[in-house]
């Protein structure tokens, strides 16, 4: 049996050769087994020594990381008020060449004009106020009428009253009959399913 002090000085491959032969021969005891200790293996390499730069280099590369930055940001807030142009809503060139042949000039009014429009303005107004407000009457009175016609025929004859109030599904015959299949059309040349995709890409 090796002492303890021994046994701390030997390497993990000479400790492993030992309890090999230890354990061969049965000399070693279970205590002595548990004071073996092998270190772990961290497979890691030395921290590396930081370099010291000119601080003038570093805070040059702020600054051009900085102005980068500011640029991307711009060119950002540049494009987000352009409207990306649509084709089909662009003018043709022969109308933006008679652009201005067919300008118009814009027209002063006076004081009277603009005073004579206001008046005929409000005339309008009342105008159709009053043809909804007739409209309204005249349904009022024609319901009033039918009500007071129902009444005296419930007067009469209640069989009457409730065959009238009745709904008359014959009243305005209804039907349709349509063509199920269309006929065909001479000379069709029927589409294969592809198409060439000719939409605009841009860019974010």
């Amino acid at each position: 049996m090796f002492p303890l002090g021994l046994l701390k000085q030997f390497s993990r491959f000479s400790i492993g050769s030992i309890i090999n032969t230890q354990v061969n021969t049965k000399n070693i005891n279970t205590f002595a087994a548990l004071q073996f200790k092998i270190t772990d293996q961290l497979w890691a390499e030395p921290l590396k020594k930081k370099k010291k730069m000119d601080p003038a280099i570093l805070k040059a590369r702020e600054e051009r990381r900085r102005k980068k930055l500011e640029k991307q940001i711009r060119r950002l807030e540049k494009n987000a008020r352009q409207l990306k142009p649509i084709a089909e809503l662009e003018p043709p060139l022969h109308l933006l060449d008679e652009k201005g042949r067919r300008k118009r000039a814009v027209v002063v009014l006076s004081a009277e004009e603009i005073e004579a429009r206001a008046l005929l303005n409000k005339d309008w107004c009342r105008y159709k106020r009053q043809e909804y407000m007739n409209n309204i009457a005249q349904i009022d009175r024609i319901m009033a009428a039918q009500k007071r016609a129902l009444e005296k025929l419930y007067e009469e004859s209640e069989d009457l009253y409730y065959e009238a109030i009745m709904p008359d599904l014959a009243l305005i015959p209804y039907s349709i009959d349509g063509t199920y299949e269309t006929p065909p059309i001479n000379n069709y040349d029927s589409p294969d399913g592809e198409y060439i995709d000719v939409s605009k890409k841009w860019g974010n």
